[in-house]
């Protein structure tokens, strides 16, 4: 375990670069230095936060009281079978060269997710998806350190409680497990399932009826790009966390009522689920409640090429994204009757849902 650090500004380690200063803090890079560091944590009544690569973290501007572990489990593991390969990936790997590595092997199943940022450990916590595909499509397993035990397990899909973009880590028993690895079953000479209708339409445009996975993946990141959704240096849009909101997921019955209700131009995105139910698509719901692309809130704002993600400008703070994420959740309650979820995990606030409560910080 490397040496523990105090008073480690927190901004440099998330992509908002927003948030104050971690009072301890150290980097694991093997299982047994997290195990160190949490023991150590432990004897001394410290909480602690375990981050991966911080593109989905909005953390408090008064930092984060206790021990924050950066994951820095970065081994990839190839197991060749007949018909499929099983890709195993330390937490700390960056997704997007994972996925990059998987394509060039023409394995399929991850190429839609291409250009998301973050770890590895991340994906199976948000189940991370994109583009009609979700990261649970393809995991085998998960392999976590099982905090409440002390002891480490492997767990399966069936275990994992995999729903849009939720899981067994994220809502059911979050902070009792640590993600170590995780092993994605993606098939040999894959060819592409393009089942988002952008990406189709893409497609078309540039003549391609027969698409390799490395074609699918340069159409998600050229998609993605055009949207600020990857993170490239100098872009005004790029310190975000991605999607801040979570695309609601209704009953057929309440999205006609919204459908029906609905007497502005152009049509209401919705895409019907395996179980009949609706997803809407969130960016739309917020800029049809007068809330646009490029809104600004002081240092803070809507990307300005697309209105579900929030933006932070040169000053920000985490309190300015608070307040206009609350902004935009009331918009979109008032207009629609519905409450948008957030997507980011929040660090260091008094309430783990701090878009609920009235105070910010500790």
């Amino acid at each position: 375990m490397k040496s523990i650090e105090r008073d480690v500004a927190l901004a440099q380690l998330s992509t908002m670069g927003v948030g104050g200063s971690a009072q301890f803090f150290c980097k694991a890079e093997r299982e047994s230095d997290l195990r160190r560091a949490l023991d150590w944590a432990g004897s001394r009544g410290h909480d602690v936060f375990i981050l991966g690569g911080g593109s989905n973290v909005v953390f408090a501007d008064d930092g984060f009281s206790g021990l924050a572990v950066q994951l820095c489990l970065r081994e990839v593991e190839f197991e060749e079978a007949d018909d499929h390969v099983i890709v195993t990936a330390g937490a700390g790997v960056d997704w997007d060269t994972l996925v990059a590595q998987c394509v060039e092997r023409d394995l399929g199943g991850l190429e839609c997710l291409s250009g998301i940022p973050g770890s590895v450990g991340a994906t199976p916590v948000q189940n991370v998806g994109a583009y009609g595909a979700e990261v649970s499509d393809t995991i085998a397993k998960v392999r976590v350190l099982d905090r409440s035990q002390k002891r480490g397990a492997e767990l399966y899909p069936d275990h994992c409680r995999f729903a849009y973009r939720d899981s067994l880590f994220k809502s059911h028993e979050p902070g009792r497990y640590v993600v170590l690895s995780v092993s994605y079953k993606l098939p040999k000479n894959g060819s592409p399932d393009v089942k988002h209708p952008e990406l189709q339409k893409r497609l078309e445009e540039a003549g391609i009826e027969k698409p390799t996975l490395a074609q699918v993946r340069e159409i998600v990141l050229a998609a993605r790009a055009e949207k600020s959704m990857v993170i490239r240096e100098g872009d005004e849009n790029a310190r975000s966390c991605g999607s801040f909101f979570v695309n609601p997921i209704v009953s057929r019955e309440t999205a006609d009522s919204i459908r029906a209700s609905w007497t502005g131009e152009g049509s209401m995105p919705c895409y019907e689920q395996p179980d009949g139910r609706q997803k809407l698509a969130a960016g739309w719901l917020i800029e049809q409640s007068d809330m646009p692309r490029g809104t600004r809130a002081g240092n803070v704002g809507l990307s300005s090429k697309h209105a579900l993600s929030i933006v932070c400008h040169n000053g920000a703070t985490s309190a300015e994204i608070i307040e206009l994420a609350r902004r935009v959740r009331a918009a979109v309650d008032a207009r629609f009757g519905l409450e948008l979820e957030p997507e980011p995990q929040f660090v260091g606030f008094a309430d783990r849902w701090p878009l609920d409560g009235d105070d910010d910080d500790d």
